[in-house]
Formats: C-alpha cells, structure tokens, sequence
C-alpha cells in the first residue's frame, strides 16, 4: 500500500513580485503563479499520481494554485478541505508592507529576525514556532490519518506552514528549516511508512 503526501506552495502571488509581506492578506496569483502550477499539475500527471482528497487554507493563492493543478492531472472537483489552520504565517503589523521598506524603517538586522527566527513574532503576528503550533495538530488530526489509511493527499499551502510540516517530516532543527527555501508552484512528494515516518521524498523543483 503506498502512503503518498505531496506538499506544493502556491504560485506567484500578486504580492510576492511586489516584495511585499503577504500574510494572511488575499492577493491573487500573477501570470507567472498561473504557470507555476500549471506546471505542477503537468509535473505530477507526468508522475501518473492522482488523488483520493486535497488539503488547502483559506486563501485564494493556494486554492487557486490546487485547482489549477487537479485541471491539469484531470481530478477537477476533487473533494477538497479548506482550513484557516494551513494559512500563511501571519506576518502582523508589517503585513503589506514593502520587504525594503521593512529594512530602511527597523533597519536590516530587526527584519532578519523577524523573517529567519524559528520564534521571534514580527509586531501583532506569529513566529514560525505559532505558525507550527497550529499547522501540526491540524496535521496528525485531520491529514497525517488519511495517508495512513493509504490515500493519496495533496496539500496546497504557503511557505511557512509548509515549512512546519517539513520539519517535522524530515526531522529538521529549527535552524535547518528557516534555511531551506520552497520554490513556487513547485511540489514535494513523500512517501511514508505505515508509522508515518518518511520512506522517500522527490522535490519537483528546477
């Protein structure tokens, strides 16, 4: 029985080529992002993956990046859950807020901390540690049971909670994981053991 999870950050945002924290605000995709995904359904079609559920948050990137891959691998309609629990970090007072900006008006090192703590929150907003805190329960209650059950799950999310569910499927350090970068639109593909542990991972990315 084969236990598949494929992890994908959404495309281009709107706000992401406008450098800009995005947060829990709702920017469309750009030309790019609708690539971007398109190419990734292209990507796991090519892989002959197909789906039993998919998992998204509750903003319109991510959703938009999910449908646009399940068009591409035929499985438009996919019965598909959205929870405010797979949302993007939630980037506070300095949402919307031009990344250069940020840096001229707290100065480098602040902004640093801020982006690359594992739990230092920007004003009003969550660290990655929040951020996990609310990713991994959702995780082993709602998804974690599903691909044990061996399903096939897709989630379609953002870089930070994507990158609390990489920690703790690689077993990574807090350290590791601020460093390891998510492309766009570009899946991971894990295979786990019946313990839920990770026997394989594919990352689709160039």
């Amino acid at each position: 029985m084969e236990r598949i999870l494929v992890l994908v950050r959404h495309g281009q945002s709107e706000w992401n080529l406008k450098n800009l924290f995005t947060g829990w605000k709702n920017p469309n995709l750009t030309e790019q992002g609708i690539a971007e995904a398109k190419k990734a359904g292209e990507q796991l079609r090519d892989l002959k993956l197909k789906f039993d559920l998919a998992f998204t948050s509750d903003l319109t990137r991510a959703q938009k990046t999910l449908e646009l891959i399940l068009s591409e691998i035929g499985q438009e309609g996919l019965e598909t859950v959205k929870d405010q629990a797979l949302n993007e970090r939630d980037y506070g007072d300095i949402t919307g807020m031009n990344k250069d900006e940020a840096r001229e008006k707290f100065g480098e090192e602040q902004v640093h901390i801020w982006r690359r703590s594992f739990d230092v929150p920007p004003p009003g907003g969550e660290s990655l540690k929040m951020t996990a805190e609310r990713v991994l329960p959702y995780y082993h209650k709602e998804i974690l049971p599903q691909v044990l059950s061996g399903k096939s799950i897709i989630v379609a999310a953002h870089g930070n909670s994507l990158r609390a569910l990489i920690m703790e499927l690689e077993n990574l350090t807090p350290e590791q994981i601020l460093k390891r970068e998510l492309g766009t639109g570009a899946p991971v593909v894990y295979r786990l053991a019946e313990d839920g542990s990770v026997i394989s991972v594919q990352d689709l990315a160039d």
